[in-house]
């Protein structure tokens, strides 16, 4: 299950993580959001990278729905190192955004294979 956060716990869980965090902002009159949570959980169980995956009621963080210039329900921000590095939204259908989705954390991957070969060093 994909753990909520508000606008108070933003900054400590997105912007400070150690590794990649995916940012599912949802509303609950939106149901093309609740196709996204288990297409997610079903792309991150076929990758190897480490990622953080959390859920934003966009109705409840005004803030930072209009800092992060939402415009549509569902969108996904990928944050790497507190900034924003991948944004997916205007979403068809349940094969377009696991289309979208699977391509967007091919992009991670090669984002953080450096970083983490760094790591081992």
């Amino acid at each position: 299950m994909l753990q909520t956060i508000g606008e108070d716990a933003f900054s400590t869980v997105v912007l400070t993580s150690a590794v990649p965090v995916l940012v599912h902002f949802w509303a609950p009159w939106c149901g093309l959001c609740r196709l996204v949570e288990p297409l997610v959980d079903h792309a991150l169980k076929a990758s190897s990278l480490p990622l953080r995956v959390v859920g934003i009621n966009a109705d409840e963080s005004l803030k930072l729905a209009s800092q992060y210039r939402l415009r549509v329900l569902p969108t996904l921000l990928l944050f790497q190192n507190g900034e924003v590095v991948g944004r997916l939204e205007g979403f068809h259908d349940r094969q377009d955004i696991q289309r979208r989705l699977t391509h967007l954390l091919h992009q991670v991957t090669a984002i953080s294979s450096p970083q983490l070969a760094d790591r081992h060093r």
